[in-house]
């Protein structure tokens, strides 16, 4: 019916104004109505036209309601308002979509809007030093889910994790397990900037099977300053320079224990990628043929990138940053810019439309660089969407849980899975805004009570297949139809399938504006809706006629309780 209502208003506009049709229809909407009072389906194309055109809405709005009126499609058109249109629609069309959701099922929502469209999310993307805490589930929960909204409506998807695996950040992992490795030997020394936690005593009790090293202490720490930073970085250098053998298999060791227990959490999670990228797939500046190499050697030669006091810069003045940015260092080492630059590169060398990338709130200042990056490499910042989330503050039993990787003090995401599950984990990290501050209590996410919005939402669910058992247990549901509900004998569903007729709209905004806690919020609407008229209603005390009506009806709105859930990547559960 929009789609009808849409045609014949573009004929209504370009009767009146072909110049200016374009313009309009960028800009109106035409949508289920907020209030089913004010009808089944609004319009503010004649507010929107007014301000265009520079004429009255309202009359505007009089001419096209004339023109609807004339299609003999509808019960009713009314112009309300500063120029709004709304449509009442018979009660056979009102009510068909009870039978459509419980045709096409888990389709409903599904659309091929994006057809065409070739996406790239990159997200999580957790240096590999220690395992996921909860910090990294928020991010890792968004990630995903906009990848399902964007392929339910039809876009190509692709999820990419980037292993940090070339940095610093991992050599300072080698050294925590070596250190831990070889502690009887060393007196139990360790720097105060190593990374702490039983995880790297576990992964260093399992190297002993792989290896065998002997340090003394003196080796290790001579000429160690007394700067924590710089106390680490020597220690480091000391340990590669006493044997590099040993050094290498136990980076090579350390991170691959380190991954796999990211992927296990991930899997766990409900979260899967379709590509792990290494960093250090792209090389080695010192190398002329890697892809970093030719980055930046792309970079110099259309003028973007220059030397300066021994250094290799980007001029990212396009961009509106406020400095310009170093690729390579005095010393001929990259940065981590530089890697990220022949990152992207990468991607857009795969022929991706768009990049979205999920980044924590920390990296709001890098937008810009990267931007620039893209542009000076010849394509467009345009595909570039940074999506920022975040942290999520964890409260369990009243207090708020420390997190540290480096300190090893930190409550890991597995933790959190052990304690109420993957899909109430996911639930919470999606129950708000990604770019707002989420205060994450564990303690409420265990209620079974309505302040549980996850728990009443299932409870919904739930609540319809119970029904539906005891009505087949009853024999209610032989030669099941809808003629009480679509006869108007029976209305009181009417506001529930108001509400389910919105589902598509939600799951398209969800989509256009990457955001996921709009399922949430409507799936808590509906559900509420639901709890209300099964309190208020004894359906197995109506005649038989309206229990086989009401059965469908409460079916599909079933369907569109596990079409939400589903897309959130959270099972439906049947029984409470």
């Amino acid at each position: 019916m929009i789609d009808l209502i849409n045609k014949e208003i573009i004929t209504f506009l370009s009767s009146i104004d072909i110049e200016n049709t374009q313009a309009i229809k960028d800009k109106y909407t035409t949508s289920i109505s907020e209030d089913l009072n004010k009808g089944h389906i609004t319009t503010n194309v004649c507010m929107v036209a007014g301000s265009i055109l520079k004429s009255n809405p309202k009359e505007l709005a009089e001419k096209l309601k004339k023109k609807l009126i004339q299609l003999q499609c509808f019960e009713d058109v009314v112009s309300a308002g500063p120029g709004f249109i709304n449509i009442f629609l018979k009660r056979k069309d009102f009510v068909s979509v009870i039978n459509h959701i419980n045709e096409i099922k888990d389709g409903y929502g599904k659309s091929n809007t994006g057809k065409g469209s070739k996406i790239q999310i990159e997200f999580v993307s957790a240096n590999p030093t220690g395992p996921l805490h909860v910090g990294h589930g928020r991010g890792a929960a968004y990630g995903d889910v906009i990848g399902r909204i964007l392929e339910a409506t039809g876009h190509q998807v692709k999820k990419e994790y980037y292993i940090n695996d070339a940095g610093r950040q991992i050599d300072i992992l080698t050294a925590s397990v070596i250190l831990k490795l070889v502690r009887s030997d060393i007196n139990n020394y360790f720097p105060k900037n190593a990374y702490k936690g039983k995880y790297i005593e576990e992964i260093a009790n399992k190297l002993k099977k792989e290896i065998r090293v002997r340090y003394n202490l003196e080796q290790i720490i001579e000429n160690i300053p007394q700067d924590s930073e710089e106390e680490i970085d020597k220690v480091i250098k000391n340990l590669k320079n006493l044997d590099q053998s040993s050094w290498n298999i136990a980076k090579t060791f350390s991170l691959k224990e380190i991954v796999s227990s990211i992927k296990d959490d991930l899997k766990n999670f409900k979260v899967y990628f379709d590509n792990w990228f290494n960093e250090s797939s792209m090389g080695d500046i010192a190398d002329s043929s890697s892809e970093i190499s030719k980055s930046i050697n792309k970079l110099k030669d259309a003028g973007h990138a220059y030397e300066k006091d021994g250094a290799i810069w980007l001029n990212t003045d396009l961009s509106g940053d406020d400095k310009h940015r170093v690729l390579i260092r005095e010393d001929g080492r990259a940065t981590y810019f530089a890697s990220d630059v022949a990152y992207h590169k990468n991607k857009i060398d795969r022929g991706f439309n768009k990049l979205i990338n999920i980044w924590g709130a920390d990296h709001h200042g890098y937008i810009k660089r990267i931007e620039a990056s893209i542009d000076a490499l010849g394509s467009s910042k345009d595909k570039l969407v940074v999506k920022l989330v975040q942290f999520a503050n964890l409260f369990k039993n009243g207090k708020k849980v420390k997190m540290s990787t480096r300190s090893g003090e930190f409550f890991t995401l597995k933790n959190l899975m052990d304690d109420i599950g993957p899909d109430a984990a996911r639930f919470y990290y999606l129950s708000k805004q990604a770019d707002q501050h989420l205060d994450f209590d564990i303690d409420l996410a265990k209620k079974d009570s309505k302040d549980n919005v996850f728990y009443y939402i299932q409870y919904a669910y739930a609540r319809i297949v119970s029904l539906e058992k005891k009505v087949l247990e009853n024999n209610f549901n032989d030669d099941i139809n809808l003629n009480s509900i679509e006869s108007n004998t029976y209305d009181k569903c009417d506001f529930l399938i108001h509400e389910i007729s919105k589902y598509p709209d939600i799951i398209y905004k969800a989509s256009n504006s990457l955001q996921p806690h709009i399922i949430i919020y409507y799936l808590r609407d509906l559900a509420q809706l639901l709890h209300s008229y099964y309190n208020d209603n004894h359906v197995l005390s109506e005649s038989k006629e309206n229990i086989q009506s009401i059965i469908l009806c409460l079916s599909s709105v079933k369907q569109v309780l596990s079409n939400g859930l589903n897309i959130l990547g959270i099972s439906p559960i049947n029984k409470m």
